[in-house]
């Protein structure tokens, strides 16, 4: 079953039980997918639809951060609902440690000796890593080990 089927049977389970939060959510989910689908004219394969996921996930967390700033406990609250419903929909993440590892993969593999070739190794280990890890912990650890 492909991730895009596997979000619309659990609409469906949502609907039937009437989860409307989770309901809500996952039809958040769709419209995005069918939105790049119609814009592209594309159909979106399981790595098309994780990225628009992650992409959903990024605005979530970037929404948290500014309302808590702004002290909005109850968008707050609505923000963590959906980006709960929306991680269970991405692969597990890796650890510290398998990160480091892509990463010294992705710099011998790139031949990179400094941090003009940061984009070459984030590049490979986004790839690697394929909505397993977030690429701006990424990018941060990456520059810091081009820069010693």
């Amino acid at each position: 079953m492909s991730l895009k089927e596997r979000v619309t049977e659990d609409m469906k389970s949502a609907m039937r039980s009437g989860d409307k939060e989770r309901l809500a959510t996952i039809r958040l989910i769709l419209a995005a997918t069918k939105q790049k689908e119609v814009d592209e004219r594309i159909t979106l394969d399981d790595g098309q639809v994780l990225s628009v996921i992650e992409k959903m996930v990024k605005q979530r967390k970037e929404s948290i951060a500014q309302f808590e700033a702004g002290g909005r406990a109850d968008l707050v609250a609505k923000e963590n609902a959906e980006l709960a419903v929306l991680t269970a929909y991405l692969p597990a993440q890796l650890s510290g440690a398998e990160v480091d590892g892509l990463i010294a993969q992705a710099i011998a593999a790139t031949g990179a000796t400094s941090i003009k070739d940061m984009g070459k190794v984030v590049a490979q280990v986004k790839t690697a890593a394929a909505g397993r890890a977030d690429m701006a912990a990424v990018s941060a650890r990456v520059k810091a080990r081009l820069s010693s």
